[in-house]
């Protein structure tokens, strides 16, 4: 009877059926095993025991359980057969993509309306930073050598990471492959090839080898090309059902070529592990344009190339005096990274434009924990970047940044309860070359606490059933865009702050069940309400009377309510037979609450924010066999705050489906898929006049030994 009671209480939320694979033991406690776990197999290897059945009612030990992830790895994932990284996001709830099209288009994301701005975007554990306009184009970051996407509202509770994970609103995590070997073999290899519709072409290349048994070297290479020519129709009506506009016809200049290759070299500790990490990405793409006035031809271009070299070490010493298991933790982590970006407007009928962009960042972090007791652990963190920005612009100030942080962080956790709390320093200079008395002013020092609290409860310790809490305080600070583009930056720019309120439940359970075919059951049940609040929100705005030249100001106030909600079922038959049910589903009311005195605006949604979004997914396995259905739906929404008919956006959805097979045969798999997306051929805009592919497919073929 209590676990029906434990089900029903998520009805306050609103629940809707979906599934979240939570696997909440890292890498890195693992790692703090290894030593015990080997010698207790040697010690075991000759015997055999029998045990009588017992039933675990321990609380899970583990450091993120506060605020747990949403997750996406390992088979999960790559069922999903997402091209991007952007693509796998639209699963998780909270979220919002915003998407300009194709294979190449930029691809951002927006968390509980938060702006893309206040997510931090972590790459094997250190952040993508982009000190230019302060975004991440998650459309770059593709799919083949990512082994999971963890997303995190307010921040990981884990005691021992840098202190720039307490620096954001939210987190995404994207962790690449480690190396993995079969029984008996010293090298892995895998090539893999994907053509689709829209002239894609995607081969890509994995290889593996054990160096020794500590030491793994991963290298992998990917190309993709595509002409991102499809067939659009924008076909608008009004709320009261009056046409608006209706076109058709071939999306123009959407084509890209890309080419990303990786190569790392991993190291095992007794209680910890290293790496190093190179990175390599360029890319040459159309940027098409948007579809007004019947124009569709356009001549924009990109060029991108990023590289970059990270190296991080962890590792933990077990303290001889105490008797409580208490023990020292240390993180390392280094990376310096060099980006170019290119952008031509060859339009002389708007304005010629041709500029060129160079970045350099260095970025060193330092993490310490110390269990005082085996409830009680403290970390302390401290990090140094280094940013700098030069430019092809006249007149261009050629920025740069120094910033340093530091977080001091304590959690304390025993039985049924568990609360952590963190302060986060800042402490930002700029430097100018050749500046003006007005200009330096912007560059003065500047410094700010932000604090955070999270509670977690358990309120039966025989069942997995918590009930959690946080608050958090952020900013983000004015980007070298917003301050010092030429004509447009304004050096008097404030902080954007960010204020976060998040209560909510989880729940999950293993059912047993005694039927002939029904092995199992698992249900996973999670839902949370929040309110956040942006003050400073940085805007652009005319300048003067000209709709040709804008300047960012402090305007804006945001006020977001809303509702998140994960949930599902996995039901294990006979037979090798495994069904999954998984889906999310997002309410949110993010108004615009800058000025009262403006009736058309004031209160109104914020632009691209639907109030209802949800996703599904099911699957079923056999054998071998797999096949996958999902959908997501994107409810009615406006395109300014303005919530007038002429802004508004109708809602829109997708389905998509996938057929996988697995062949194995002596010593090598031959892994084929073949994918439909958009099967209802749905015609859509994510962003206004920017019409998105409709019916489309792709053919997958991997190679492994």
């Amino acid at each position: 009877m209590k676990h029906w009671l434990l089900i029903l209480s998520f009805a306050f939320f609103g629940v809707s059926f979906s599934f979240a694979n939570e696997e909440l033991v890292s890498v890195a406690d693992n790692a703090d095993n290894v030593s015990s776990s080997a010698s207790f197999a040697a010690d075991s290897a000759a015997r055999q025991f029998r045990i009588d059945e017992v039933e675990v009612t321990a609380r899970r030990n583990d450091r993120e359980s506060i605020i747990p992830a949403q997750r996406l790895e390992g088979e999960q994932l790559q069922q999903l057969e997402v091209q991007s990284v952007a693509d796998a996001l639209r699963y998780f709830s909270g979220i919002q993509i915003k998407d300009y099209g194709g294979v190449g288009g930029i691809k951002t994301v927006d968390l509980r309306s938060m702006g893309s701005h206040h997510l931090g975007v972590f790459y094997d554990g250190i952040e993508i930073g982009n000190a230019q306009n302060g975004t991440v184009d998650l459309g770059k970051f593709s799919m083949e050598n990512i082994e999971q996407l963890s997303l995190y509202n307010g921040q990981k509770c884990d005691m021992l990471q840098p202190a720039k994970d307490y620096g954001s609103a939210g987190t995404l995590y994207i962790r690449t492959r480690r190396p993995k070997f079969a029984e008996g073999r010293n090298f892995h290899l895998s090539a893999t090839m994907k053509a689709g519709t829209f002239g894609l072409a995607n081969p890509s290349l994995l290889y593996e080898q054990k160096i020794t048994d500590n030491i793994h070297l991963s290298a992998n290479a990917e190309y993709t090309y595509a002409t991102g020519r499809y067939h659009f129709r924008i076909h608008k009506k009004t709320p009261d059902g009056q046409v608006a506009w209706d076109t058709t016809g071939i999306r123009q200049n959407g084509d890209v070529q890309a080419f990303r290759a990786e190569a790392g070299l991993f190291g095992y500790l007794p209680m910890g592990k290293w790496h190093v990490k190179g990175y390599y990405y360029q890319s040459n793409k159309g940027i098409p344009r948007a579809i007004v006035r019947n124009l569709w031809t356009s001549e924009q271009r990109q060029w991108d190339r990023n590289a970059f070299v990270q190296a991080g070490f962890q590792n933990a010493w077990d303290l001889p005096s105490r008797t409580d298991g208490g023990n020292l933790a240390l993180l390392l982590n280094a990376k310096y990274s060099n980006d170019y970006m290119r952008y031509l407007n060859p339009d002389t009928t708007l304005m010629y434009v041709d500029n060129r962009f160079w970045q350099q960042e260095v970025y060193l972090s330092a993490a310490l924990r110390y269990a005082v007791f085996s409830w009680w652990d403290l970390s302390l963190s401290a990090d140094y970047q280094w940013n700098t920005l030069d430019a092809t612009m006249a007149n261009f100030v050629q920025p740069s940044r120094h910033t340093g942080l530091t977080a001091l962080a304590t959690s304390f956790h025993y039985r049924w309860l568990r609360a952590d709390a963190s302060v986060l320093g800042t402490f930002v200079k700029d430097g100018i070359h050749r500046p003006t008395a007005e200009i330096s002013r912007a560059a003065e020092r500047f410094r700010r606490f932000t604090p955070a609290a999270f509670l977690s409860v358990q309120p039966w310790l025989k069942e997995q059933f918590f009930l959690r809490a946080f608050y958090k305080r952020t900013f983000r600070l004015p980007t070298f865009n917003d301050l010092y583009y030429t004509d447009m930056g304004n050096i008097a720019l404030k902080p954007e702050d960010a204020t976060q309120y998040d209560g909510g439940a989880e729940y999950s359970k293993e059912f047993r069940v005694d039927r002939v075919n029904l092995h199992g059951l698992h249900l996973h049940l999670k839902a949370d309400g929040y309110f956040n609040k942006i003050d400073n929100k940085i805007i652009a705005v005319p300048k003067g009377n000209s709709q040709y030249r804008w300047m960012m100001m402090n305007i804006g106030k945001v006020e977001v309510r809303g509702v998140d909600v994960n949930a599902g079922l996995k039901f294990r038959f006979a037979h090798d037979v495994v069904l999954s049910m998984q889906g999310t589903y997002t309410f949110q009311k993010a108004q615009d609450m800058t000025d009262p005195s403006d009736s058309v605006c004031y209160g109104g949604q914020i632009s691209y924010i639907p109030w209802h979004s949800c996703s599904a997914t099911g699957g079923i396995e056999w054998q071998g066999w797999s096949l996958h259905y999902s959908f997501i739906y994107v409810g009615e929404r406006y395109h300014t705050s303005a919530n007038t008919p002429a802004n508004y956006e109708q809602p829109w959805y997708t389905h998509d489906m996938s057929l996988h097979k697995l062949f194995a045969f002596h010593g090598w798999k031959l892994s084929t898929a073949v994918e439909i997306n958009n099967m209802l051929n749905q015609q859509y805009d994510v962003i206004l006049n920017y019409p998105m592919p409709g019916i489309n497919g792709k053919v997958i073929v991997k190679f492994i030994i």
